[in-house]
């Protein structure tokens, strides 16, 4: 990853923006909403398809070039227009210089008529990050996913069928990468069988290199002063198949799922696909929602991130996004509060990592501070500067977990533990004893380490961790930011802080310690010895404190386990070969466990990875995009660990 800038523009005299970077303006200077509507609406012919799309349907559009959103904002507003109330848009984009949330507010002001789906796009607009970016809209309606970053480095990343393409690149003389038979070659990779195709150009180049990539395409009448455009419709051939074991199980019949496990993931998996339609019943042990590790009073915004792209910090990216704009539906300073997390450089290992993160990643997502610059902002001493990530904070969790679970396609069965799980006549059924607590065609495994009970060949591992809650005082109260380090103390939420957390691979005891809370209360005085003062630690009796143990759940590489699960002993026989040669790559279908998914192994970042996983599962089960890169969701498959077990000969 790299530091990908924001657009730069200029503005004529009409109020219109222009891009610095290409010289081209983003829309046409005499009907912008005109020529959207024709050239893209109507070269796809799409106010007929809408309007034909069956209850339930989906429709997927692609684009090349996001700029100020206004395609996007037309096909929106047609399908409310048009598509049945229960239909689901999909719109995936991709931007290499993505405009300001402040610059997009200015361009999208010149359409007043789109005020109603624009608002919906500038509340979300935010956390726009290099990766996959993910907005959900009009309760999951419609579902955005932005790729930002270079088209020909974004697309090969994508898991999607396209059913329709909107090509709005800036004009081919003035951005010619992003009309190249490359490009031309993902689109086609991409194409579900028939996909339309519709462009401003009519640039006989273009035509060539897309009738060559598998495009049937025909000259139409342009608009205004443009004589003709270009549209198309994918007549090539299907992709190679993908490897059998990362490939998606067939859809199920029927929309309806339980969920075992109310935290975090469970919530946020019950939510995603209740957005879509489904009937979603979840299952919680409880007596409410977020009662074990995600019960917490405040949970951080933590990034922990590899200048190195790995999967694990695409994941967070990606997430972090995600999750932030999530929050927008919360009460801000009483559910969450986006003051900022900062990361001490408090050796100089870390200093290291931490400088070769700022040179990686924008400076609105994380950039250094000096110990002064630090102590200005955290509104207290501290013994080293660090990493500021100005848009993350704190979040209280089961204020979270509780507006997931608020849809009313979600039934919550409270003090219903799922025991027993079996396969009846295609429904999985979740018993407690001879009690049937519900059944559906769909089961997701959402119970943190306790998935084991229905999954063993899951390496799902349980560590224990401490919170200590600290009364604030009038000077501790001063705590403008969190502030991490080996732990983390958060601002006051309520008349306290929130100090933590303690790690411990042993214990199985969820009763607070008097030991934990000493030891955390070391880890504040690490943080900053004068916060510490100021809340008076020395005279706290650590016997005294009030504060809650919980476990997190955690895989051997970190990862979340996210996805379909499969029949061990089927797919140990199934694929036997690869204990002999790696490189096979047999084509005998996967014997999944029909129905059967997990959302697991989150760890210490759950408030990060878990709503974000959530979208994932619904992704799979309903043949939808991906909204992470393929490489990413097949780190986090659960098959990940039956396939290194063959190839290990284990």
């Amino acid at each position: 990853m790299s530091d990908l800038p924001h657009a730069q523009l200029d503005w004529n005299d009409q109020g219109q923006p222009l891009s610095r970077q290409f010289g081209d303006v983003y829309f046409s200077r005499d009907d912008g909403l005109g020529e959207t509507r024709h050239v893209f609406l109507a070269g796809n012919d799409l106010p007929a398809r809408f309007a034909a799309l069956p209850a339930d349907a989906r429709l997927v559009i692609g684009e090349t070039g996001f700029g100020t959103g206004l395609n996007f904002l037309c096909a929106w507003q047609l399908f409310d227009q048009l598509a049945p109330a229960d239909a689901c848009l999909h719109f995936v984009s991709v931007e290499k210089y993505p405009l300001t949330a402040a610059d997009l507010q200015r361009a999208l002001a010149l359409w007043p008529e789109l005020a109603p789906w624009s608002g919906q796009l500038l509340e979300q607009y935010r956390a726009i990050h290099p990766g996959f970016q993910r907005l959900v809209l009009d309760g999951g309606r419609v579902v955005l996913t932005l790729l930002i970053g270079d088209a020909l480095q974004m697309l090969p990343q994508l898991d999607a069928r396209i059913d329709v393409w909107f090509l709005d690149g800036f004009a081919p003389d003035k951005n010619p990468q992003m009309w190249t038979p490359p490009l031309f070659q993902e689109l086609a990779r991409l194409s579900a069988p028939g996909a339309s195709l519709a462009t401003f150009t009519s640039k006989g180049t273009v035509r060539r290199d897309l009738i060559e990539a598998g495009f049937a395409m025909r000259r139409a009448p342009g608009y205004g002063k443009k004589w003709e455009i270009l549209c198309g419709r994918f007549e090539g051939h299907a992709p190679a198949a993908e490897k059998p074991w990362h490939a998606r199980p067939p859809r199920p019949d029927a929309r309806a799922a339980l969920v075992i496990g109310a935290g975090l993931a469970g919530c946020a998996t019950a939510a995603s696909l209740a957005a879509r339609g489904w009937q979603v019943t979840l299952l919680e042990r409880h007596e409410a929602v977020a009662q074990e590790a995600s019960g917490n009073p405040q949970g951080v915004l933590y990034l922990k991130l590899s200048a190195h792209g790995t999967a694990l910090s695409q994941l967070v990216l990606a997430g972090f996004g995600h999750t932030r704009r999530q929050l927008q539906h919360l009460q801000q300073g009483h559910d969450w509060d986006a003051c900022g997390v900062l990361q001490l450089a408090f050796d100089a290992p870390e200093a290291g990592r931490q400088a070769k993160l700022a040179e990686a990643f924008p400076a609105d997502l994380l950039h250094s501070l000096t110990r002064e610059q630090a102590e200005a902002r955290a509104g207290v001493a501290l013994p080293a500067g660090g990493l500021f990530y100005p848009d993350a904070g704190w979040v209280h969790p089961p204020a979270l977990c509780r507006q997931l679970a608020s849809h009313p396609r979600i039934r919550l069965l409270t003090h219903s533990e799922a025991l027993e799980l079996r396969r009846v006549d295609g429904r999985w059924q979740a018993l407690d004893g001879e009690r049937l607590l519900a059944e559906a065609p769909v089961a997701i495994l959402a119970g943190a380490a306790e998935v084991r009970r229905f999954a063993a060949e899951l390496p799902l591992k349980r560590i224990r961790g401490q919170i200590s809650r600290l009364p604030q005082t009038t000077r501790s109260a001063e705590l403008a930011c969190v502030v991490c380090a080996e732990g983390y103390v958060a601002p006051p939420r309520g008349g306290e802080h929130t100090l933590g957390a303690s790690f411990d691979f042993h214990s199985q005891d969820c009763a607070p310690t008097a030991a934990e809370h000493a030891g955390n209360i070391e880890l504040l005085r690490e943080i900053s010895a004068d916060l510490a003062e100021r809340l008076d630690t020395d005279r706290l009796d650590p016997a005294q404190l009030e504060g809650r143990a919980a476990f997190r759940c955690t895989s051997p590489d970190y990862l979340p386990i996210v996805g379909p699960l499969a029949d061990p002993a089927a797919f140990a026989e199934t694929y036997a070969v690869l204990g002999k040669d790696a490189r096979q790559v047999p084509d005998s279908p996967c014997p999944w466990r029909d129905g059967l998914y997990v959302n697991s192994g989150h760890g210490s970042r759950g408030l990060i990875t878990a709503p974000l996983c959530g979208e994932l599962l619904a992704a799979w089960l309903n043949d939808e995009p991906l909204p992470l890169p393929r490489a990413v969701a097949e780190a986090c498959h659960p098959n990940r660990f039956l396939l290194r077990k063959l190839i290990r000969g284990q």
